[in-house]
């Protein structure tokens, strides 16, 4: 057997045979003796047992799955069942007291006859044939199944990592970008930067490892990048933040905010206090909304293009999929981008 669910159908179907033989020896008016049990039940039991398993064990793999030849296993299935029904015939011949042997209804000893006895045996080990080769299409399927999500499962761990590894570095190298700059203007702010940023990377490296991290911590997360960007400026960024609902424990997927956020102050105007950076986070314990708006900047460009918005998108796809709802509008003067996630 494959898997362990193979098993347990397999030990389950002949528990299910094996009670009815028990249900029908205690039915049974007739005192048999043990050599009577042994012709009726043992040597048809083995019969069965041998038509199950060359069926399900060498037939299927070897004909039908390996050389994928269906005329060939109808010939050999046939010819097998014709081998059973002459073996089982041979013990009839040889015990007709005790397999061909039955009481009718009105007490008297009667045989059946051959021609019946045999059609009756053909059904059976068609029977026994056919119950093989359904177990065995139905748990090799199960296992099939299993597999493939396995491996899918396995797959989309692996895009989530490399999504993952992707953001990390592009975050780290558009921040250092920034202390550059700090520390080429000789601003006294470049220690505050470093500082805020290691705290930043300290949540990235070991917080955002976990699946899931509370909302409250992506929020702070968040906040704490804003604080970082706004050390660029002389007179900080303009950036309002507003926080509403319940912003607590529910869980979410880390780094999922943070593209949109990051977008903004790339692409757009940060300094701007008459038409500031607007963040809008609503949350209870079932939806998060999520809002971002910037005005766009004619100057403030990424000549290597990014990887922050899609890579986010493609995210969301794989972790929320028929969860979320985005929608980005790219007008004349502003970029906003909106977000509805059930969490």
């Amino acid at each position: 057997m494959k898997s362990k669910g193979a098993v347990i159908v397999n030990l389950l179907f002949w528990l299910f045979i094996l009670a009815l033989i028990v249900l029908r020896i205690l039915n049974s008016s007739i005192k048999a003796t043990w050599f009577e049990l042994w012709v009726t039940f043992g040597y048809y039991g083995i019969i069965n047992v041998s038509l199950f398993y060359i069926n399900s064990l060498i037939l299927i793999p070897d004909i039908i799955k390996k050389r994928q030849k269906s005329w060939l296993y109808l010939f050999l299935i046939f010819g097998l069942v014709a081998v059973a029904v002459v073996i089982k015939t041979g013990i009839a011949v040889l015990y007709p007291d005790i397999v061909l042997q039955y009481t009718d209804r009105a007490g008297k000893l009667q045989y059946t006859e051959y021609s019946h006895y045999i059609g009756q045996t053909f059904f059976t080990s068609g029977f026994f044939v056919v119950t093989s080769s359904l177990l065995k299409f139905a748990t090799d399927w199960f296992s099939n199944e299993r597999v493939q999500r396995n491996l899918e499962s396995q797959k989309k761990d692996m895009e989530l990592q490399f999504l993952k590894s992707q953001l990390n570095p592009h975050f780290l190298f558009n921040s250092l970008n920034n202390i550059y700059s700090l520390a080429y203007q000789k601003s006294d702010k470049t220690a505050d930067a470093i500082l805020k940023l290691s705290e930043i990377m300290r949540y990235m490296i070991y917080e955002s490892n976990d699946s899931w991290v509370a909302l409250s911590k992506e929020v702070e997360y968040v906040q704490s990048y804003i604080e970082l960007q706004k050390l660029r400026f002389k007179d900080g960024a303009a950036v309002e933040l507003t926080l509403n609902g319940e912003i607590d424990a529910q869980h979410i997927v880390p780094l999922i905010l943070i593209s949109f956020v990051e977008n903004a102050f790339k692409h757009g105007v940060a300094n701007d206090p008459q038409d500031p950076i607007r963040i809008n986070i609503i949350a209870n314990q079932k939806i998060l909304h999520f809002s971002i708006t910037n005005k766009k900047s004619k100057t403030n460009k990424d000549a290597m293009g990014g990887v922050g918005l899609n890579n986010v998108e493609r995210r969301l796809q794989l972790l929320y999929p028929d969860r979320y709802k985005l929608n980005i509008v790219n007008s004349a003067t502003h970029y906003t981008s909106e977000l509805m996630l059930d969490i």
